[in-house]
């Protein structure tokens, strides 16, 4: 009888009974939050993780209590030179990856541009990971796996591919968190259609909002209340009130796309409580993925559009 998983599931519930012994997995992201539940759950189960973070000392504090086949590789995704060094690095190591699970990210800060002139979280969020993974691609087992974190708050704003950057139009970071995390979605499902034809799939998933990771640091406790408060003001009637979830339950969803969801059931698409979100359309805060975020046309402009910026075709 399958396992029935939802809200309040964890790492280890997903987990619970699989041995991992001989995957090996790429989490970025280690040095705090969900990508260190991640590396430590996969770990714990038989997995070799090899954890990327921008501060290695960082992430050794953060890992410290990792026991198993666990290394750490430096990548700083707002810079294109640190994201090919780290491909690069791995690359001339030359061991395969099952899975690669493309968990770092930002929220939320105030205007600034990546180190190529990128706005900071179109090219931390979505153009460093879209580099790192095209470029171990190679590596990537057959019938491997790429997870993507995107978030609910891809409804909040589409891609925007005649400005990405904010150029042209006023900052908002909340408009340029939604386009980055429905880019997140975007990528995957062109990469999936890609690389199907090998047993390779992606998706994106949301992990669920998680009050004590440091993705909200840019936002004073305040705010972080004001933004509660509009969620919970904006639910439709008959959807569960928000809730903060913990680390591990935050985490769940993630460790379930990599290794325990059906590849068909999840390719291309985006999941939420450790499952496939339906496609929504209309305005509220409800479960569900908006169709523009799982468009096909949408996915192979944006790919040729990061491709343009990055300098690099893949």
């Amino acid at each position: 009888m399958s396992k029935t998983f939802g809200v309040q599931t964890t790492t280890d519930e997903v987990l619970e009974g699989i041995d991992l012994s001989g995957r090996r997995i790429l989490v970025t992201g280690v040095s705090a939050g969900l990508g260190v539940e991640t590396a430590r759950a996969l770990v714990a189960h038989g997995a070799s993780v090899v954890g990327a973070a921008r501060d290695l000392d960082k992430a050794r504090a953060a890992t410290q209590a990792i026991v198993g086949d666990f290394e750490l590789t430096e990548l700083d995704l707002a810079s294109l030179a640190s994201v090919r060094a780290c491909a690069d690095r791995l690359l001339a190591d030359g061991r395969p990856f099952d899975i690669i699970i493309a968990n770092a990210g930002v929220m939320a800060p105030p205007f600034g541009r990546t180190a190529d002139g990128f706005e900071t979280q179109f090219g931390v969020n979505h153009l460093g990971h879209f580099v790192l993974i095209n470029r171990l691609a190679p590596l990537i087992a057959e019938g491997g796996r790429v997870v993507n974190l995107s978030s609910s708050g891809h409804r909040l704003a589409d891609v925007n591919l005649d400005d990405p950057n904010f150029d042209e139009t006023p900052y908002d970071p909340w408009v340029g968190y939604g386009r980055s995390k429905t880019a997140n979605i975007l990528f995957a499902v062109e990469f999936d259609r890609r690389h199907r034809d090998r047993g390779i799939r992606a998706t994106a998933v949301h992990p669920g909002g998680i009050e004590e990771t440091e993705l909200g640091r840019h936002m004073s406790q305040q705010e972080m209340d004001a933004l509660v408060a509009s969620i919970r003001d904006a639910q439709e009637e008959g959807v569960p009130a928000f809730a903060w979830k913990t680390i591990p339950q935050g985490s769940a969803t993630s460790v379930w796309a990599a290794v325990v969801a059906d590849a068909d059931a999840i390719g291309g698409r985006y999941g939420e409580d450790c499952g496939v979100a339906e496609v929504v359309e209309g305005e509220g805060v409800r479960p569900g993925v908006r169709p523009y975020a799982l468009a096909a046309d949408r996915a192979a402009a944006l790919w040729a559009k990061s491709e343009e910026l990055v300098g690099e075709r893949f």
